[in-house]
């Protein structure tokens, strides 16, 4: 089947069946009677958060997550009727939009339980809310004692906690015993409220490493899939378990070849001359640069598929610009699509190596892929 070339200058391809199956492929790893808790925050790392959560809808996804109330918003307004989880706490005047719009919030320190009690007090309505463990990994979540807990949660009998979570620092790294000390640690707070008679519906610890490496006694009734939902878990260190999950990236991205031109060599390419042409070239200038999500340290370093081959990146990395080397091809000209991530004529390029290149990770990749880059859904 011949590819369709779309009419923008940069934009990425969303396929809506590798999310579906993504989603099915966690289901299936987990199995029955766990709730997978779809993460769509940060705009479903970049892929569209709106669409994404209708491909998980229609999938019979019950749970959805969100970094911020005004995520949860968002999708309530787009007419997603799932729960909604906002994990990353909300602020005092975000606190009337939770029960406005039936956001549940992850709640992350004491006060605010007594604030949600009064909050639903004042309603007439019931607030769920999910109480968040920090176990170890020293970000948000409470370090309160279980008797703590128990006196909180108690206090307030118009919030109601359906869940107990906690989030892990390093799943994937088989190298420390973080996590098993992680998974100890809630484990014995949870038994602890259970022995008080608190018993939340819900108890969840995995993200998509946890579930990936089949950290079994870590799922729980419930995980949150979020990186595997678009096709990546992170790779391990030290002696990991083979990986259960099989995923695939679900989203491509091109960029168009504004012009192309013939260098001769020792010609000086880019913001400071970095690259200097060691032979004549025929290169290509990209409509796409740092500001649609190119990293700048990807300059002299990165590449690209161009004509069914990778291919470098010459020079600085500009805001609105990219130059490649196409020197091993005259197929392309302006107006011609090329590959930044995705796979072209067998040859792939995907997240994780971008990442290395780049020194980062594959989620700040696909993360930042700006919201000027055109989203197509297929």
């Amino acid at each position: 089947m011949e590819e369709v070339r779309h009419p923008f200058r940069s934009y990425v391809v969303v396929s809506r069946e590798q999310l579906a199956r993504n989603y099915r492929n966690v289901c299936s790893a987990v199995g029955p009677g766990i709730e997978v808790l779809g993460v769509v925050k940060a705009d479903a790392y970049g892929h569209g958060a709106i669409e994404v959560a209708r491909v998980l809808a229609a999938e019979g996804v019950k749970w959805l997550g969100v970094s911020s109330v005004e995520e949860g918003v968002h999708l309530r307004c787009a007419g997603i009727d799932a729960r909604i989880l906002v994990m990353a706490g909300f602020l005092r005047y975000e606190r009337d939009a939770l029960i406005e719009y039936n956001l549940t919030p992850a709640v992350h320190n004491l006060e605010d339980v007594k604030d949600l009690d009064a909050l639903a007090r004042a309603s007439g309505r019931p607030l769920p809310y999910h109480l968040k463990i920090d176990t170890g990994m020293s970000r948000l979540g409470t370090c309160a004692g279980a008797a703590e807990i128990v006196a909180a949660v108690c206090g307030a009998p118009h919030a109601h906690m359906e869940g107990l979570m906690t989030h892990f620092a390093s799943a994937a790294d088989y190298s420390t015993s973080q996590t098993d000390q992680q998974i100890a640690s809630f484990t014995r707070i949870y038994g602890e409220l259970g022995a008080a008679d608190i018993r939340p519906r819900f108890v969840h610890m995995s993200s998509t490493n946890a579930i990936g490496y089949a950290r079994r006694q870590a799922w729980g009734n419930m995980v949150r899939a979020g990186h595997a939902l678009y096709g990546y878990v992170s790779p391990a260190r030290g002696n990991a378990p083979a990986q259960i999950l099989n995923v695939a990236p679900a989203l491509t991205w091109k960029a168009k070849i504004l012009a192309v031109k013939h260098i001769a060599e020792g010609t000086l390419v880019g913001y400071g001359g970095t690259f200097r042409a060691a032979r004549a070239m025929r290169i290509g200038v990209l409509g796409a640069g740092y500001a649609d999500g190119i990293f700048h340290r990807l300059s002299n370093r990165g590449k690209v598929i161009a004509a069914g081959q990778l291919t470098p990146i010459l020079g600085t990395v500009s805001m609105d610009l990219t130059t490649i080397d196409l020197s091993h091809t005259e197929a392309l000209g302006p107006g011609d699509d090329v590959t930044l991530l995705g796979a072209e004529d067998g040859v792939s390029l995907d997240a994780q190596q971008i990442a290395r290149t780049a020194g980062t990770i594959s989620y700040n990749i696909l993360c930042g892929i700006s919201s000027r880059v055109r989203r197509v859904y297929v």
